[in-house]
């Protein structure tokens, strides 16, 4: 009892304990709201001229592109995903992460994503996107990681 009275009148300093904080903790998230602008300035600035592109230039127009979905949207896919890509394991910003200081690192490491990792989180974006619940994942977590940066061990952060 004599014990808690030094401490209490600051006779004796008190013991503190350090918390235990693993290494993804210390990634602070990019805000959900920063993360949705970033997307919807990548969807005008590349998802759309492909889009575009596609059927006017490529299918020759609106009626042939009706004709064959398939092909076109899977045309559409490849060229989105080749170009994400690239920007994930180049940069490791797209034109709308970057224009908002944002970047895609591996969470562990806090280095740029490996191809492995960004085809991960390309399919899960689009798993996610899909299935629209899984999209409501970070108001839930702490850590406000998103299902796609849970799966392929990757963070969006501020840069």
């Amino acid at each position: 009892m004599a014990k808690w009275r030094d401490v209490k009148k600051g006779k004796i300093p008190q013991e503190k304990e350090k918390p235990k904080v693993s290494q993804t903790s210390l990634l602070q998230s990019a805000p959900v709201a920063a993360r949705l602008k970033a997307f919807l300035t990548d969807t005008f600035l590349i998802t759309t001229p492909i889009f575009y592109g596609v059927i006017y230039f490529i299918m020759g127009g609106g009626e042939e592109f009706s004709q064959n979905r398939v092909g076109g949207w899977g045309l559409i896919f490849v060229l989105h995903a080749t170009i994400i890509l690239f920007f994930w394991v180049k940069k490791a910003q797209t034109p709308g992460l970057k224009a908002y200081s944002l970047k895609v690192i591996h969470a562990t490491t806090q280095q740029k994503i490996s191809l492995i990792s960004a085809l991960i989180r390309y399919s899960m974006t689009l798993f996610a996107v899909v299935s629209i619940f899984l999209l409501f994942i970070p108001f839930f977590r702490k850590d406000k990681r998103t299902f796609q940066d849970i799966l392929s061990n990757s963070s969006v952060v501020h840069e």
